[in-house]
């Protein structure tokens, strides 16, 4: 159970730090193939799944919980800084799925692979919310919808070994506003004011339901397509990440930008990719 847990909490801190993979890490602690037949196996084998998965999922939450505080104080204070941290972790992560398709020849269809989803990401990052502006999640039905859309999506990529899911909240434009609101939450329950918490979980609420239904959507899939076309899509999986530095950096606010911050801005950035790269060891 503590096991379970303590593996939940460095999923969740993955999740949380936009580059760092969930999925990565699933594979990295062992529990990736278990974890995915849980899922696409929980109506058949229901008791034995739950038991596998309620700590992971109790550890993953309390960990987004606990660090979601330390992300928006970077970015409140060192933007510039914490993204470029970020582009370093993402581009860092890119030689360990290069050394899986390292030796097989190239074919157009892995080419057309890395094009679409490097173009997807690119016309995600265009269609998104500015990053440092806030998106609009005020209660109403068009953006409770994108909310849900937005969680379908990220936890989609949460589980997909070598992409970040928070890394597409950034692409997208949502994850400052999505960690901010948890922040709230959380103060909200503290404080026991009521209306608050209502307020922030009512915000949440489409959003979490889209993180379980995309997990499950998504879950099956990866099986599937890792069982039939392997090689494709590591190659859909370089072209997101390949694509997701160029995204998140168009989308930074650059106002603050100093001789300082571009310096210390690239020391973070060559530490984030020294830092994947031991990860991916």
């Amino acid at each position: 159970m503590i096991k379970r847990l303590l593996q939940g909490g460095v999923i969740g801190l993955a999740n949380i730090i936009p580059g760092v993979s969930g999925g990565t890490m699933m594979v990295v602690m062992g529990i990736y193939d278990k974890l995915i037949h849980c899922i696409t196996h929980l109506k058949s084998e229901f008791k034995k799944s739950v038991q596998f998965l309620l700590p992971i999922f109790i550890g993953t939450g309390i960990s987004l919980v606990i660090f979601a505080k330390v992300i928006e104080y970077c970015f409140a204070n060192f933007p510039i800084q914490t993204n470029l941290l970020f582009c370093g972790l993402i581009a860092g992560s890119l030689p360990i799925m290069f050394r899986q398709v390292k030796g097989k020849k190239i074919s157009v269809g892995m080419l057309l692979s890395f094009l679409a989803f490097f173009s997807l990401v690119c016309i995600m990052a265009w269609m998104g919310e500015k990053e440092g502006q806030a998106a609009d999640v005020s209660l109403n039905l068009v953006n409770s919808l994108k909310l849900f859309g937005v969680g379908v999506v990220a936890a989609a990529t949460m589980v997909i070994p070598g992409v970040s899911g928070s890394m597409m909240l950034m692409i997208m434009g949502y994850y400052t506003v999505i960690i901010n609101t948890i922040n709230d939450f959380v103060q909200a329950l503290i404080q026991v004011d009521i209306s608050g918490a209502f307020h922030y979980g009512m915000i949440l609420a489409p959003f979490g339901i889209g993180v379980v239904v995309g997990i499950f959507l998504i879950a099956k899939m990866i099986e599937i397509i890792f069982q039939k076309a392997r090689t494709h899509a590591y190659w859909a999986i370089i072209g997101l990440i390949a694509a997701s530095p160029l995204a998140i950096l168009s989308k930074t606010d650059w106002q603050g930008l100093s001789l300082i911050t571009g310096v210390t801005g690239a020391v973070l950035f060559g530490a984030g990719w020294f830092v994947a790269s031991k990860l991916s060891d």
